[in-house]
């Protein structure tokens, strides 16, 4: 079971991103696939998640600025990014299963991918 995380990279205050997570077929067919992201100095915190159906959660602090999505036929998840501030400045990690608020997850963490957004 395998979910890996790209796409990071560095761009200014108010730019785009959207990050892939590449999930094998198992991990794909978990009920809820994540993303969470930690901070230098903060605890990992849950950002969204999407459901094998298509619902969607977020956190608050989102503020309708990303869009967590799935591609079926490339076992993907995306998480699209907007109007990003400097203090979504953060390594991302996906994720599942898991619950709705991202609680608890069930699978060691992989490597991340790095998202700096300079002011």
């Amino acid at each position: 079971v395998q979910l890996q995380a790209s796409g990071g990279g560095l761009v200014q205050a108010g730019g785009s991103l959207r990050l892939s997570c590449a999930a094998s077929r198992r991990a794909f067919n978990f009920d809820r696939v994540g993303w969470f992201r930690q901070a230098p100095g903060n605890q990992r915190e849950w950002v969204a998640s999407v459901t094998k159906g298509g619902g969607t959660d977020y956190a608050a602090f989102v503020k309708g600025r990303f869009t967590i999505s799935r591609d079926s036929a490339k076992s993907t998840v995306y998480l699209e990014m907007n109007s990003l501030e400097p203090e979504d400045t953060a390594v991302y990690y996906c994720n599942a299963p898991l619950d709705a608020r991202g609680t608890w997850v069930r699978l060691p963490w992989g490597q991340g991918t790095q998202v700096t957004v300079s002011s």
